[in-house]
C-alpha cells in the first residue's frame, strides 16, 4: 500500500467511523433491489420507495411475478424506472429459475443478473454476504478517488482495478463508503470544500478548484 493512500485511508477513517452503506435492506434480493434503484437516484429516495416496495415484494418470487407496468408505477419516483423494473423483474426470474430462489454470492454468478455489473455486484457481495470481491465505484468514488490523485481514469472498472492494486484486500470494502462520505461531506461535485477538508494537504486538486 503507498504511503498516500494510506495516510487517505486512516484520516478517512478518524473522520467517518461508521461509514456504512446507507441504503436500509434485509438480506441479500432487498439489498439487490434496492442498489439497482439506486443508480441515478439518491439513497434517500430509494429507502423512501422501498419502505412500501419490500411489503409489497417478500421475495425473489413475488418479483418475478410482478407485473412490470404495476411495477414501473411502484419505483417510477426513482427515476429510469422503465429499465430499473424490466431489470430487476428478469433478474428475479433468473434469481428463482437459475439459482433455486436465492441471490448467488460470488461474483461470477451475480453480474450475470440483468442490470448487474461490478459495482453493483461488490456491493452485493460485502454487504450482503460478508465478501470482498473488488470496490464499488459510484459517481462520489470516481470523483474523489481522482480529486486525491488515486487515478486518472474514468472508467469505472479502470478506476476499480487502480484502487484494488493500492489497497490490501481487507480495506477493499470499507473504502467504497469511506469515500461516499467524503463526497457527501466536503468533496462535492459541484463545489468541494477544500478550505474545510482534512485531507487538503495532501491533495494534489485542493484549491484549484
Amino acid at each position: 500500500m503507498s504511503s498516500h493512500i494510506d495516510e487517505i485511508r486512516k484520516r478517512l477513517k478518524e473522520h467517518y467511523p461508521k461509514a456504512k452503506i446507507a441504503l436500509n435492506f434485509s438480506g441479500p434480493m432487498q439489498l439487490l433491489v434496492a442498489t439497482i434503484l439506486s443508480a441515478q437516484c439518491t439513497d434517500v429516495m430509494v429507502n423512501k420507495v422501498t419502505t412500501s416496495l419490500f411489503n409489497k415484494y417478500p421475495d425473489a418470487k413475488s418479483y418475478s411475478a410482478a407485473s412490470l407496468e404495476e411495477f414501473e408505477q411502484d419505483i417510477k419516483s426513482t427515476g429510469f424506472f422503465h429499465n430499473k423494473a424490466k431489470n430487476i423483474i428478469n433478474a428475479a426470474k433468473m434469481v428463482v429459475e437459475k439459482f433455486g430462489g436465492k441471490v448467488p454470492s460470488t461474483m461470477e454468478d451475480l453480474v450475470t443478473l440483468p442490470g448487474v455489473a461490478r459495482k453493483t455486484a461488490n456491493i452485493v457481495l460485502y454487504n450482503g454476504f460478508g465478501k470482498v470481491e473488488g470496490i464499488a465505484v459510484d459517481t462520489h468514488v470516481r470523483r474523489v478517488s481522482q480529486r486525491l490523485g488515486l487515478t486518472s481514469n474514468e472508467d469505472p472498472e479502470k478506476i476499480e482495478q487502480d484502487l484494488m492494486k493500492q489497497l490490501p484486500k481487507t480495506e477493499w470494502g470499507i473504502f467504497s463508503y469511506l469515500l461516499i462520505d467524503h463526497g457527501r461531506a466536503i468533496c462535492t461535485a459541484r463545489k468541494p470544500n477544500c478550505a474545510g477538508c482534512f485531507l487538503n494537504d495532501i491533495c494534489p486538486s485542493a484549491f484549484k478548484v
